[in-house]
């Protein structure tokens, strides 16, 4: 089986990517492969897997991710860096198990006359106004919704619905559930604007569209990626056909993860 190592550029991190590579190397079961991986192991945090998954966006379909966290906690990351002998024999007796989390597919149209864009985020994508009021159409499956007034949006996957989306009081979604949420930033509410004024989901049928009233001094995020130098037009949001797949040997219960990150409840207590 062919594996490549993603690692941060921590000190921790390096060395038990170094440590890996070694031990990959000298298997007869294991074959280090950076180009054409089947397994990619990401080491250091979260946000080191998101690059990971970005890095290997074109072929994600045909890999399955495992994480080592150097650090705290994450996510996406169920080994530690004194796990690494385990981590390589599970490797060794792999049979394809695996686990598969929904991602978030995103097509951007300009309107000065250049080529569309389109993204795919594994935990979130949120569109900003660099100064003053953000003012944007929201249509769900074509239909007009609301006309939006605030800071901003964010439209997050059901993994990423615990990271930003969590910060600007959207729900957390299992991820077993294939659905996108929506979650507004300070959005304005009076007598004469109006908006919902809560994260709504959005089931996989359905497409999200965003359409700002100005289309300059716009910020587009797709997970840590940026776009703000071009003009938006308009911004469709939607299930992506892809998923990404994780090597299951030791997965950990999603609302185990949520109690342990946010509530820090042990088993003991």
């Amino acid at each position: 089986m062919k594996v490549a190592i993603y690692s941060n550029d921590g000190s921790t991190s390096n060395k038990v990517a170094s440590q890996l590579k070694t031990k990959i190397e000298a298997s007869d079961k294991l074959e280090y492969d950076g180009l054409n991986p089947q397994i990619v192991i990401s080491v250091g945090g979260d946000g080191t897997l998101l690059s990971a998954f970005h890095h290997y966006n074109d072929a994600v379909s045909k890999i399955r991710f495992v994480g080592i966290h150097t650090g705290h906690l994450g996510f996406y990351t169920d080994w530690r860096d004194y796990e690494v002998n385990d981590l390589v024999e599970s490797l060794e007796n792999d049979n394809g198990q695996s686990v598969s989390y929904p991602l978030l597919y995103i097509k951007v149209k300009y309107s000065d006359g250049g080529p569309d864009d389109s993204f795919v985020a594994l935990n979130e994508s949120t569109l900003k106004r660099i100064n003053g009021t953000m003012v944007t159409d929201i249509y769900i499956k074509g239909e007009f919704f609301e006309k939006f007034r605030g800071d901003g949006l964010c439209v997050s996957t059901p993994t990423g619905s615990t990271a930003y989306n969590k910060s600007v009081g959207g729900a957390i979604i299992n991820p077993q559930l294939n659905a996108l949420q929506v979650s507004e930033m300070a959005s304005i509410n009076n007598r004469v604007f109006r908006t919902l004024g809560s994260p709504i989901i959005i089931p996989p049928d359905e497409i999200i569209t965003i359409v700002p009233d100005n289309q300059d001094h716009n910020i587009l995020t797709c997970d840590q990626l940026l776009i703000a130098d071009r003009p938006i037009e308009s911004i469709s949001y939607s299930i992506c056909n892809d998923r990404i797949y994780f090597a299951q040997y030791r997965h950990t219960h999603f609302w185990k993860r949520v109690s342990n990150s946010f509530i820090g409840v042990h088993e003991d207590d």
